[in-house]
């Protein structure tokens, strides 16, 4: 059994769940060495856009608009169940390439649609080849490796690769538990755990990864020099 640690986080607001999710990356002595899987939510309507994209492919109202440290399309918070993935750079998962790593986790959601009696399947190689990554929605545009079923697509995900590991952002459509997110919550960290052969360990943040969180989410994803840095 591989030891992670889970972090079953609160909703909070779109700026802090972004700097959470970097600090976790860069600076890894707050996960001492071990992987972590992070679930969490959105203290408000919310949308994410990906790393490369317009400020613009973002709807104009009705949402607080946060850009992310990964890639990806826009994706839609107030529907949804979100989660992170950080390994750090000496797991084996790092040494897949992208596409393979997506596959992966992925492999794990399609086991969480088919508990929910939902057949699912990844999206080919050539689905959305070319797509316009800075106008793109990710739950209208599959890409490769995304989970479909039943006409629709119920999950996707944006990474960040750096030397000190990945960052692995996912979203699973609510729609696929029906609007239960607490089943859907107990549903992927089982699946993860049978598919990673994982041993979870129960993750409590320390204040002084908060503190800087909240400082981080302040003066970088709430600015405007961040969210509009395309324009």
């Amino acid at each position: 059994m591989e030891s992670w640690w889970l972090w079953r986080d609160e909703d909070r607001s779109p700026f802090l769940n972004m700097a959470i999710d970097e600090l976790l990356l860069v600076e890894p002595h707050y996960l001492a060495g071990l992987p972590m899987v992070r679930i969490y939510g959105w203290d408000r309507p919310a949308v994410s856009i990906g790393y490369v994209q317009n400020y613009t492919a973002a709807p104009p109202q009705g949402y607080t608009i946060v850009r992310r440290p990964t890639g990806g399309g826009v994706v839609f918070h107030d529907v949804d169940l979100t989660y992170t993935v950080v390994l750090p750079a000496a797991h084996p998962i790092c040494r897949l390439d992208r596409m393979e790593s997506y596959h992966v986790f992925h492999r794990a959601i399609l086991r969480a649609l088919a508990e929910l009696g939902i057949h699912g399947e990844l999206a080919p190689d050539h689905v959305a080849a070319s797509v316009d990554r800075a106008t793109m929605q990710c739950f209208t545009t599959p890409t490769r490796y995304d989970v479909l079923g039943d006409g629709h697509k119920y999950a996707g995900a944006a990474q960040r690769r750096t030397r000190d590991g990945i960052l692995h952002q996912g979203s699973i459509s609510l729609q696929a538990a029906r609007g239960d997110r607490l089943r859907l919550i107990e549903l992927l960290i089982k699946v993860f755990g049978s598919e990673f052969h994982l041993d979870f360990k129960n993750f409590i943040p320390d204040t002084t990864l908060l503190t800087a969180a909240t400082a981080m989410a302040a003066t970088k994803y709430a600015t405007s020099e961040w969210n509009h840095r395309r324009e």
